[in-house]
This record gives C-alpha cells, structure tokens and sequence, in this order.
C-alpha cells in the first residue's frame, strides 16, 4: 500500500489525519446544525437522525477518553455486542437536539486530539475492536465519522464529507479491523488471495487459508483476484452502505485475475459492526 508519510499533532499522528479528524467533524456538525426536527428517519437504519447524531457524539467522547488512558469497557468486538452497547448507551443518554449534537461531535473530536498531542508514549490502547495503537485510533475515528456522517447527510439531502484523501487515511484502522470482522461461516474452507486496489494507487492484500485470515499492507505477489474499486465506493462498502453488485454494475468496480469470480463474495466475507 502506498501509505501516508510524515505526521502532524507533534508528529504522533500520520500526515494529514489530524486534520482530517477536526475537518470531518465541523462539517458534520455544519450538516446537523439548525436542523429542527431530528426525528427524520436515516436511510438504511432502524436510527433516527437525533439517534445517529447522538450515538456519533458519544463515541467521539469513547475514543477521546480512550486515547487518555482511560478504560473503557464497549461490548467484545463482535457486532451484536456492540449493536447492544450502542443501544444501552443511547438509552442512557437523553440528548436529541440537533445543535448540542453538533458541538458535542467537534468538542470530543478536539478532545481526542489534545490527548494525542498530551501523549508521552506509543502504548496501544484497548478498543471495542481490540488493541491498537493510537494513531490507528485516530483512523477508527475518522472511518467512524465518514460513515455516520454519511448517514446524516444522506437523511438531511446534503453532501457527504467523504473524498479520496480521507478515505485513504481510514486504511490503517480496516487492515487491523478487518481480521477481526469476518465472517466464520463465510471464510470456513475458503483459500484464497486477493490485491485490493483503491483508484489513485493505494493497495492492500487480503489472504484467506481455510477459514484463517491475514490482511497486510502489501499485496500477494500471486493474488488469485484482483480488485479495482473506487475510493469513495470502497469505504461505503467497507461500512455496509453501498450493495456491491450496484457498484459493479456503474463502473465502480473492477475485478480480474486468475479467479475474477471471487470478487463480488468479496464483501460478503465481512461482517461491518
């Protein structure tokens, strides 16, 4: 994978993320902002817009908290615990309004960063998806943004905040999530190699050997399939918002290879928290 290089945030933090993480929260807030009734439902979701934008301020605060060292106990990883989680916290927190919302997604935003910068040593931290280093936090962070945020505006008619640089920064939080977000009974038997490839150049290998997965930053030097896919549709996909057979059938997906075959069961082998 062509990766980010350099830092911002005392250089603790790949080049760019930082201000990628502020950026997509003010803009999100800018999509929640003045809006009066956040009852609307949210396209593809059992979440009202006030739910989503509320359940999206308390995970900023989760994973602001968690970059300062605090513990934070968030389900066990695997969707359904985490479905519940979100729930339990949504039941437990009673603000819907949409202009608190917004201020509260960019404060807690601010606040991971500032925890970062404060930082004085590259320990992992624990996350509802396992350990990981903080700036791949700060990518979980991101990602979690971009496909919320995505929701808000979808609800509202508004632009999205996604594009190819950010979707690109959100990498280093799928190659470690997505060993940890399979599907066993879809994997179970199936070997396999695959280069996933973003348009621009960015690139990653998948590799199934029956039923065990490894996700590396380099590709297979003899993948099985190959797949070319659009930034943007890449990350919509990732996040369970785009149909994969949608995306083929308008371009945004190419597959070839030695077994072109495997790349539309591709996305089914993950299973998005």
């Amino acid at each position: 994978m062509e990766s980010v290089t350099g830092h911002d945030v005392r250089g603790t933090l790949p080049e760019g993320l930082g201000e990628a993480i502020r950026a997509t929260a003010e803009e999100i807030a800018a999509v929640l902002r003045g809006v009066a009734d956040t009852g609307v439902p949210v396209p593809g979701s059992e979440w009202t817009l006030g739910q989503a934008a509320a359940h999206l301020a308390q995970a900023n605060e989760l994973m602001a908290d968690i970059a300062a060292g605090q513990e934070r106990s968030y389900g066990d990883g695997t969707p359904q615990s985490l479905a519940d989680a979100n729930e339990r916290a949504l039941a437990g927190f009673g603000e819907r309004d949409a202009d608190p919302l917004a201020e509260m997604i960019v404060t807690h935003a601010d606040a991971y960063l500032t925890a970062v910068d404060r930082c004085t040593t590259d320990a992992n931290v624990v996350t509802p998806l396992g350990p990981m280093a903080k700036a791949v936090l700060g990518s979980y962070l991101l990602t979690h943004m971009l496909g919320h945020g995505y929701d808000l505006a979808r609800a509202l008619g508004r632009p999205h905040m996604l594009d190819r640089t950010r979707v690109e920064l959100s990498l280093p939080f799928l190659i470690t999530a997505m060993p940890r977000v399979t599907d066993a009974a879809a994997i179970a038997r199936l070997t396999a190699r695959y280069t996933i490839r973003l348009w621009g150049g960015a690139r990653f290998g998948v590799t199934f050997t029956d039923g065990v997965v490894s996700v590396t930053p380099q590709p297979p030097t003899r993948p099985d399939c190959t797949i070319l896919i659009e930034p943007v549709t890449f990350l919509l996909m990732a996040l369970g918002r785009c149909n994969p057979w949608g995306a083929m059938a308008r371009g945004r997906v190419l597959a070839w290879g030695r077994k072109p075959w495997l790349a539309p069961r591709f996305p089914e082998l993950f299973k998005a928290p």
